[in-house]
């Protein structure tokens, strides 16, 4: 079968190569998947970088979250274990981790509702207890992460700000539902959201950025507001002034959401029960800007990682049907 592999650290386009590799053997506990569809995040890119918080022995195929086939025809999602990751046409899992692929979402949508959604669910949910009428600001709101939490919130009730850089990227953000839209190259974060709320400020940050996305939150967090702390996309890990935090009544949360898996198992089933109700009522869907060939993957995962894509891309193996 063929697999993309990385055989040293580096770029993606540049260390991604496409071989020709056995199928998997899965082993007690496990499931051989047939790939439909393989969603890119961007712990792909970091992971071929070797700047992920785990590093998989060389060489590894990235390709964190998909949906498969199992043996007997059933649609799943599921998350590869790592070395052997989803950019491939077969992959093993773990039997006891595999999810019902949602019936209202095709392959491509389903692959991208698991680890991004459910990042968004606990983040808003589990951490920030966010409530119907608050506001909610969120960083790279176009993006694959930030795209989940807008429509998360949308549906929690919440008043949604989104943050983009670009025209293009604003124009995503209000289609998926922003009720304002700010400019970072352009406008002025911190003014514009406490106009939007009165001066009160944003009640729930949602921050997958890091570095400037999150000095500008800590400017405009309401008062008694919860900052989650998702990512670092810009590279800069942040240093919080537990004084300021202190000053201004705020809350700063972690969320790791992989933590779930063996802490709290449970409640990954649940909250992928809740997202499939809201994917069949309509609340949440999965923007998928790009479906690319498998013999794309490595130019698309390099995209991912510069950062100009909007949405989720995803990567669909030749020979299925969506």
């Amino acid at each position: 079968m063929q697999a993309w592999r990385v055989h040293e650290n580096g770029e993606p386009g540049e260390v991604m190569r496409l071989d020709e590799v056995d199928r998997p053997t899965p082993s007690e506990g496990q499931l051989l998947l047939r790939v439909r569809a393989a969603n890119i995040n961007f712990p792909d890119a970091l992971l071929c970088r070797g700047q992920y918080q785990i590093r998989p022995p060389l060489p590894f195929t990235p390709g964190v979250e998909i949906c498969g086939e199992t043996q007997d025809g059933r649609r799943v999602i599921a998350t590869p274990a790592l070395p052997h990751g989803g950019f491939a046409e077969y992959v093993v899992v773990d039997a006891a981790t595999v999810l019902p692929a949602p019936e209202s979402l095709d392959d491509a949508e389903a692959a991208a509702l698991h680890i991004g959604y459910q990042t968004g669910w606990f983040g808003l949910h589990r951490r920030a207890r966010v409530q119907a009428g608050e506001t909610l600001l969120v960083h790279a709101a176009a993006g694959g992460v930030g795209s989940a939490a807008v429509q998360l919130g949308k549906a929690a009730g919440a008043t949604v700000i989104g943050v983009v850089g670009g025209p293009d990227k604003a124009r995503v953000a209000r289609e998926l539902g922003c009720d304002l839209v700010i400019d970072r190259r352009t406008d002025d974060i911190v003014a514009q959201v406490k106009e939007a709320t009165g001066g009160r400020g944003a009640d729930v940050v949602y921050d997958p950025v890091g570095g400037d996305a999150y000095a500008k939150s800590v400017k405009c967090v309401a008062f008694e507001g919860r900052i989650v702390v998702v990512g670092f996309a810009s590279g800069e890990i942040p240093s919080p002034g537990l004084n300021h935090a202190l000053v201004k009544n705020y809350a700063i949360l972690g969320l790791h959401w992989g933590l779930y898996n063996t802490k709290d198992p449970g409640a990954i089933l649940a909250c992928h029960e809740e997202l499939t109700r809201l994917a069949a009522e309509g609340a949440v869907k999965p923007l998928v800007s790009e479906r690319v060939a498998m013999k794309d993957a490595a130019d698309a995962v390099q995209r991912v990682a510069d950062g100009t894509t909007t949405g989720r891309v995803v990567v669909v193996p030749e020979g299925t049907d969506r």
